[in-house]
């Protein structure tokens, strides 16, 4: 569904990555994963045409990306950004119907087929409620989950996902994990950015991971995300571990001493931890 090949890209004489290659295949649920500033979101914006790279294909369902118009690139891939500012008051079904744009007929008039999708999509997230309030009034991690059931109504074969668990709480974030697997298994492919090593381990059918050279890994995670890996990646900053059979990335070192215990004046309850 996607193929990356030889992907080189820089901004002016700094170079981001250099002779990327990789691809997914329809159904496959893949984590792109790697420290700051290896490029990770630049390498989506080559995926999607907002960059153009220096040299190397992109290639989405065997077709070339800088042969597609805009429309037909639109009914083959959506992309979640990490954040969106939305300057009008959109409710919330209106935000997740726009997924629908590259559907529509010359008049962009949404048909009842297209509002169902919309609310099947909310729905599949547990958004519902929040269908009549404005998407500017939202919560950070409100706002995304609005984001991520606009991609899935607009029906692509692929969807980008840019760090899609950020802003979310504990549950949100295994709850949308377990509806990308989901959706996935329908036959959707999915690239999911992430920095959480969990997230790759727990929920993904691969990952490709990016250090400071370009890239470093890729393959399942059971294979990729090893001690080793993640040594090369963050030094001593954690470990791998095996509990009940699930593979568990925790903290390598972590002073769990409290010292300066200040309390608080007499009007306030209560004590913090300097």
């Amino acid at each position: 569904m996607l193929k990356v090949n030889n992907l080189t890209f820089s901004y002016g004489r700094h170079r981001v990555f250099k002779n990327i290659s990789f691809q997914i295949r329809k159904g496959e649920l893949c984590a792109l994963f790697g420290p700051n500033g290896t490029g990770k979101t630049t390498l989506f914006k080559c995926c999607l045409k907002f960059l153009v790279p220096e040299s190397g294909t992109v290639r989405i369902n065997g077709k070339d990306i800088h042969r597609l118009k805009p429309k037909q690139m639109a009914r083959l891939v959506a992309y979640v950004p990490q954040a969106h500012h939305c300057a009008f008051p959109f409710t919330v079904s209106q935000m997740v119907l726009m997924g629908r744009t590259p559907h529509l007929n010359r008049f962009f008039t949404p048909e009842t087929k297209d509002r169902e999708l919309a609310d099947q999509a909310m729905q599949t997230l547990g958004i519902s409620h929040l269908s009549g309030m404005a998407f500017n009034q939202l919560s950070g991690g409100q706002q995304q989950m609005v984001l991520i059931a606009r991609a899935i109504t607009q029906q692509t074969e692929l969807i980008f996902l840019d760090e899609p668990a950020a802003a979310l709480d504990f549950k949100n974030q295994i709850n949308l994990w377990q509806t990308l697997q989901a959706i996935a298994k329908q036959g959707t492919a999915i690239l999911a950015c992430t920095h959480d090593p969990n997230h790759v381990s727990w929920f993904c059918d691969s990952t490709v991971v990016l250090d400071k050279s370009g890239l470093f890994a890729k393959g399942s995670p059971g294979q990729v995300m090893t001690q080793e890996m993640m040594d090369h990646i963050y030094g001593d900053a954690c470990r791998v571990k095996d509990i009940d059979g699930l593979k568990i990335m925790v903290p390598g070192q972590v002073d769990t001493r409290r010292t300066n215990i200040v309390a608080f004046p007499e009007n306030r309850k209560g004590i913090y931890h300097k």
